[in-house]
C-alpha cells in the first residue's frame, strides 16, 4: 500500500504540472491532504461516518481521509472529468477500498448525491475545487436554485470560489464539519463574495482559516487557504481562528513543499487552538466586523521579522541598547546570570561587553547555566533513546513501520515539548528526515525479511567500525603513505620544471616524462662518477643531475610498491567482509543496525539541533558587538 502510494504520488504530480493549467484543478499534495483529514475531526476511532469530496479529481484527499480512519469510513466523490473519474474509481481498487461510490458529473449543476429532491449530507466534507473557474454557473439557476445552495448570496458570474463553498456547506449534516481550499482571494474579495463571506461569519458557520505557502500545488503558484467550516455549535461561535502556516515549508525543486514539522505544527496548533505570537490566534467577531468581514490573514497575524533598529546615540557614543539585548530574553530566562557574564552597565539603556568579541562563544560555551541546560537536553534525547532502543531491536516480519514512525515521532514531541529555546518540531523534523532518507527503508527491509545480514541493512562501513579496526588503520596508513609519496614527487618535478630542468630532455611532445630514457640516463651517471679519475667536487651540476634522477627513480618504485600494498589490504578487507555478512549472529545483526547504524545517526543529527541554540546566540551578540564597537565621529 505505501509503494502504491509513493507511486501515485509521483504519478499525480507529474500529470498535474503537465495538463493540470488546461483543467484548472490543482492535484492536491498529500501534505495538504493530510492536514485536511486532521483538521476536521477524523481520526482512527470513527465508525459509521460519511466524507465526501464534491471534487474529488483522483481521490488522493479522501483516500487520506480514509487512511487516518484505517478505511473504516464511507467515500462519497463526485468528478465532473470522465478520465479523471476513471482514475479515481481505479486508485481505490489499487488501495483496497473497494465499497467506495463515485458519481461523474458536473456537481454544481447535477449533483449526484440526493436524497429525494435535497442534497445528501454528510458528517465530513473535503474539497479542493478548481481556482476561481468562470463557467461555474452554466446550468445552474442562480435566483431559483434547486437546493437551496444560494441563501447567504449569489456568487458572482465569473468566480465560482464561493458557488463551491456554499455547496459544501449545503452538503454538511447540522454537525457535519468540512475544510475547503481555495484561493487567498475568498478572504478579502469585495461586493457579492463580501456578503456571503459577512453572512457565513454571522452564522459562525466558519471556525477557522489556515493560511499556506505560495506555490504549493502543482499546476499553479496562487497561494491558497483552507477554510474550516463547522455547524455544529455555530450559533454560538464568538470568532475564527486563523493560522499563518505561509513561511512554514521548504524548497523542492521549483515548488514549495511542507516538511513533516510543518504538517504536524499547523494541526497541533488548530486542533487546540493555541494562541502562538506571529502565527496563531482566536480573532474574535468584533475585531472582524470593525474590518467590514475583511478575513486576509495579514489584518490579524503580523508574520514579519522585526529589523534591527538603530540607535543613533550607540552608534555616536558606543554600548549596545538595552532593547536589543532584551529580544534575546528567551536566552536570559534560561541563562538568568549569563547576561551579567558577558555585559556590564554603561549607562542608562546601554550596556557593553565584558569579554572580547572573540571569547563570546568560549564564554558561553563554558557557563555553567549552558552546560545544565545542554545536560538537560542530553537526558531527555537519551532517556527517548533508551525507551525505544529495545522496541527497535524487537522488531520482527510483518511489522506496520506506520506504526512505529508515528509511536516515535509523538513521544520525541513530547519529551522536549516543555523545553524553551529549542523548537521541538525542529527536532522532531530531524527524525522524519531521517525516516524518510534511509530509517524507512531498513525498517521495510525487517518487516519483509526479518534481521538478515545484507548490505543494504548492513553497510560495509559497520562492519569495518566494529571488526576491523586494525585492517582499516593499515589502509588508512597506506594511503597516507602513497598520498605523501605522490607530493613528493609532484615537487621534484616542478623544482626542476624549467627548460634547462633535469627532467626537461625526457619529456615527449605532450609533457610526459619518459621513465626508461630518465632511468637509462641515471645509471650512465652513476657509470661515469664511479669511475677513479671523476673528482665530484669539479662536476658539481653532474652529482646534483644524478641525486635528482635516482630519487626519482626511487619515489617511482615506492610508488609502485605502496599502490601494490594498499590493493593487497583492500582486496584483504573486501575478503574479511564477505566471510564476516555470513557469520553474523542476529545479536550482532540488531546491535550494528540499531546501535551503530541508527541510534548513532539520530543523536549526531539531532546534537546539531541542540548546538544551533548557542550558535543563534554566539552569532547575534557577534553582530551588536560589531555594530557598535566603534563610536562614530
Amino acid at each position: 500500500d505505501d509503494i502504491l502510494g509513493d507511486a501515485y504520488e509521483f504519478l499525480m504530480r507529474h500529470f498535474a504540472t503537465e495538463s493540470g493549467k488546461s483543467k484548472g484543478q490543482f492535484y492536491t499534495p498529500s501534505e495538504v491532504s493530510r492536514i485536511l483529514a486532521k483538521i476536521i475531526g477524523i481520526n482512527p476511532a470513527e465508525s459509521g461516518k460519511s466524507v465526501y469530496d464534491p471534487t474529488c479529481g483522483s481521490g488522493s484527499l479522501l483516500l487520506k481521509v480514509s487512511d487516518e480512519t484505517r478505511h473504516n469510513i464511507a467515500l462519497y466523490g463526485q468528478e465532473m472529468d470522465n478520465a479523471t473519474f476513471s482514475l479515481a474509481k481505479m486508485n481505490m481498487i489499487l488501495h483496497g477500498i473497494n465499497d467506495a461510490e463515485f458519481e461523474n458529473g458536473n456537481t454544481l449543476s447535477t449533483p449526484k448525491f440526493l436524497n429525494g429532491q435535497a442534497l445528501q449530507t454528510f458528517d465530513f466534507i473535503v474539497a479542493n475545487p478548481p481556482f476561481s473557474t468562470k463557467a461555474w454557473s452554466s446550468g445552474v439557476s442562480l435566483t431559483n436554485d434547486a437546493y437551496n445552495r444560494f441563501v447567504y448570496g449569489t456568487p458572482p458570474d465569473k468566480n465560482g470560489d464561493y458557488a463551491f463553498l456554499l455547496h459544501i456547506l449545503a452538503s454538511m449534516k447540522p454537525s457535519g464539519k468540512g475544510a475547503v481550499i481555495l484561493p487567498h482571494g475568498v478572504l478579502f474579495r469585495g461586493n457579492a463574495e463580501a456578503e456571503i463571506r459577512k453572512n457565513l461569519i454571522k452564522r459562525g458557520y466558519i471556525k477557522g482559516i489556515i493560511g499556506l505557502p505560495a506555490n504549493l500545488f502543482y499546476g499553479t503558484g496562487i497561494p491558497a487557504c483552507v477554510i474550516v467550516m463547522d455547524k455544529q455549535n455555530a450559533q454560538t461561535r464568538e470568532g475564527i481562528f486563523m493560522v499563518d502556516a505561509s513561511k512554514g515549508f521548504i524548497k523542492d525543486g521549483n515548488k514549495n513543499r511542507l516538511r513533516e514539522q510543518d504538517i504536524h505544527k499547523i494541526v497541533d496548533i488548530f486542533n487546540s487552538q493555541s494562541e502562538v505570537e506571529k502565527y496563531a490566534r482566536f480573532v474574535p467577531n468584533s475585531e472582524i466586523e470593525l474590518n467590514d468581514y475583511n478575513l486576509n490573514i495579514p489584518r490579524y497575524i503580523d508574520n514579519q521579522d522585526a529589523e534591527d533598529r538603530q540607535s543613533i546615540e550607540g552608534h555616536l557614543k558606543g554600548g549596545i541598547p538595552d532593547h536589543d539585548l532584551a529580544e534575546l530574553s528567551g536566552y536570559w530566562e534560561v541563562y538568568p546570570s549569563l547576561k551579567n557574564t558577558l555585559f556590564q552597565y554603561k549607562r542608562a539603556g546601554f550596556s557593553e561587553l565584558q569579554v572580547s568579541p572573540d571569547m563570546i562563544k568560549q564564554t558561553i560555551f563554558e557557563h555553567h547555566e549552558f552546560l545544565s541546560y545542554s545536560e538537560e537536553l542530553h537526558r531527555l534525547l537519551e532517556n527517548w533513546i533508551i525507551r525505544f532502543t529495545p522496541i527497535l531491536k524487537d522488531l520482527v516480519i510483518g511489522l506496520h513501520p506506520k506504526d512505529l514512525i508515528e509511536g516515535m515521532a509523538e513521544d520525541i514531541l513530547l519529551s522536549f515539548s516543555d523545553k524553551k529555546l529549542i523548537d521541538r518540531y525542529d527536532v522532531f523534523q530531524h527524525l522524519m528526515n531521517y525516516w524518510a532518507d534511509s530509517l524507512q527503508d531498513d525498517v521495510y527491509i525487517i518487516a519483509t525479511d526479518g534481521w538478515t545480514a545484507n548490505p543494504d541493512l548492513i553497510p560495509e562501513n559497520l562492519l569495518v567500525e566494529r571488526f576491523f579496526q586494525i585492517e582499516k588503520k593499515k589502509n588508512v596508513d597506506l594511503e597516507a603513505e602513497r598520498d605523501e609519496t605522490l607530493r613528493q614527487l609532484e615537487e621534484l618535478l616542478e623544482e626542476n620544471a624549467s627548460e634547462d630542468g633535469f627532467f626537461e630532455p625526457f619529456k615527449n611532445d605532450k609533457g610526459i616524462i619518459n621513465k626508461k630514457e630518465l632511468e637509462k640516463r641515471a645509471k650512465d651517471l652513476k657509470k661515469d662518477t664511479s669511475k677513479p679519475l671523476f673528482k665530484a667536487e669539479d662536476n658539481a651540476e653532474l652529482m646534483n643531475e644524478l641525486m635528482v634522477l635516482e630519487k626519482y627513480n626511487a619515489l617511482i618504485l615506492k610508488e609502485i610498491a605502496t599502490k601494490k600494498a594498499l590493493k593487497d589490504a583492500v582486496v584483504d578487507l573486501q575478503v574479511k567482509i564477505k566471510q564476516k555478512y555470513k557469520t553474523l549472529t542476529e545479536t550482532e545483526i540488531k546491535s550494528l543496525v540499531v546501535d551503530d547504524k541508527w541510534i548513532k545517526t539520530l543523536r549526531d543529527t539531532i546534537q546539531t539541533e541542540m548546538d544551533r541554540i548557542s550558535q543563534r546566540l554566539t552569532q547575534r551578540l557577534k553582530e551588536l558587538s560589531e555594530l557598535y564597537v566603534k563610536p562614530l565621529p
